[in-house]
């Protein structure tokens, strides 16, 4: 876990952060672990860390056997050893679960970034999936110009610390509502990412440009599917999570208000109550 991790917050803890709840796999994977029942693996958003789940852990352990890892560069995982890919993230939580010896199908969410690798995960190993969660993501690859505006983050986070690099994503990351009457979120954000290696973040924003088109592969889903956005959301509005539900068969939309991008931090009950009942139903 990196250093110094501890998070005081007003609103009864938006994270509990302590190094003993944190595991290390085989292969240097840190990740969360909590509860027995249904497994579900939680993917984090770009660019923090398993953490950012904390109170979705506390929400449904008492059910489910949640398993949270940190993808490569981020918290204490190591960096990638070859070319950073977010199917080479879906992989590696794959291996985890099997390091874990969770062998039935898993309900597989993820944030942002996060979501993209539940895509690839969906794509790659249809056959662990028993259903999905996306949450303010997006299936399209980058454009052209999502091509070149990664470049200057890398050229940015090449040249300047962590703390400095969330500080040009935060007002889009959250929604103005956020900002003005929630600064422990915003302040649990900046210190989520502050906390990130600059490698991590480069190579996490080569894997994202360079991530595959997942629309074709939409219609090919089978399993029950749940996407999340906020309303605020500015990055992945509520026009791009409508346009990825309607490529999945029979997938449901649940729209936070006064949520933007990182919705499961800026609205966590919302958030909880949709992922419990979307569970409930399975």
């Amino acid at each position: 876990m990196p250093a110094d991790t501890t998070v005081n917050t007003t609103d009864g803890g938006i994270i509990y952060e302590t190094a003993d709840e944190e595991k290390t796999s085989a292969k240097g994977v840190t990740f969360l672990e909590a509860g027995k029942g249904r497994p579900v693996l939680l993917l984090h958003a770009f660019p923090l860390y398993s953490v950012m789940w904390r109170r979705q852990i506390k929400a449904l352990q008492k059910g489910c056997h949640v398993i949270a890892p940190d993808m490569p560069g981020f918290g204490s995982t190591p960096a990638f050893t070859g070319a950073p890919s977010v199917d080479q993230m879906a992989d590696d939580a794959a291996a985890l679960l099997d390091e874990l010896k969770v062998t039935e199908p898993v309900v597989v969410g993820g944030l942002s970034m996060g979501g993209y690798v539940a895509l690839a995960f969906a794509r790659r190993h249809p056959q662990r999936l028993r259903a999905l969660i996306l949450a303010d993501t997006r299936a399209e690859a980058d454009d052209a110009a999502g091509r070149t505006n990664r470049d200057k983050l890398i050229e940015f986070a090449s040249h300047n610390p962590s703390k400095a690099f969330i500080e040009q994503l935060l007002p889009k990351m959250v929604c103005a509502d956020t900002m003005k009457n929630r600064p422990e979120v915003v302040e649990a954000v900046r210190r989520y990412a502050s906390l990130q290696a600059p490698a991590g973040i480069i190579d996490a924003l080569k894997a994202l440009r360079d991530r595959p088109d997942a629309t074709p592969y939409l219609s090919q889903i089978r399993v029950p599917t749940l996407v999340i956005v906020g309303r605020d959301d500015a990055l992945t509005p509520l026009a791009v999570a409508e346009k990825l539900m309607a490529g999945i068969p029979g997938a449901k939309l649940v729209l936070l208000e006064r949520a933007g991008h990182l919705s499961n931090l800026e609205q966590p009950e919302g958030f909880n109550e949709a992922v419990r009942a979307f569970l409930a139903s399975l």
